[in-house]
């Protein structure tokens, strides 16, 4: 691990619930890294496992509508010239892009599980002006099956939290599955109901 990402899990520790918050939130380091850190806190009895899955629920979610309004207010342009500086590339852009207006609103919640389109799907959704009380609700509910995963594989490794990359594969695989099939599933209820408004 970094000594950079190091020092700032060492600080947003001694900020207790507001370190899980404010890291979630700023995403400063990996996601699934600070929350296998708080799953480790958790085991040292530092914080609570409730408390370290309602903070990061809110602070991811405040994260998710920063790019909202980002993409709401900024637009593509904006996305393009200045995407580099949120990590998001171009790339990443195109792809939640293309799903989001393929698929629609539902995206907001089942891209979540998906890699490369979890971090990206919420500009799409401001720049088609999704409204952000949907938004909201379909982020956070989202995001707490991941943060519990992560929190509870960290509280279960202890001292090996940093190994979290490698022992969470077998566990994140069958969400990605499932939301794919969630995504599906989806799919076809909105097909469903575009040829029954045809008839």
């Amino acid at each position: 691990m970094g000594e950079l990402i190091h020092s700032v899990l060492l600080y947003l520790e001694g900020l207790g619930y507001w370190g899980i918050f404010l890291g979630l939130m700023l995403e400063v380091i990996p996601n699934e890294l600070l929350l296998a850190y708080a799953g480790y806190l958790v085991s040292k009895g530092e914080i609570n496992f409730f408390g370290a899955i309602v903070c990061a629920v809110i602070g991811g979610t405040l994260a998710q509508i920063v790019l909202y309004w980002i993409g709401r207010y900024g637009g593509r342009p904006f996305l393009e010239k200045y995407g580099k500086y949120l990590l998001i590339s171009k790339h990443h852009i195109d792809v939640a892009e293309a799903w989001f207006n393929r698929y629609g609103t539902g995206m907001i919640f089942t891209a979540r599980f998906i890699p490369i389109v979890r971090h990206a799907i919420s500009l799409p959704g401001g720049m088609a002006k999704m409204p952000l009380g949907k938004f909201t609700l379909y982020t956070g509910l989202a995001l707490i099956p991941y943060s519990f995963l992560y929190v509870y594989l960290g509280m279960k490794l202890k001292d090996n939290w940093e190994t979290i990359d490698e022992i969470a594969g077998p566990y994140i695989k069958p969400l990605i599955i499932a939301a794919i099939v969630l995504t599906l599933l989806y799919v076809g209820y909105q097909f469903y109901l575009k040829r029954k408004a045809k008839v």
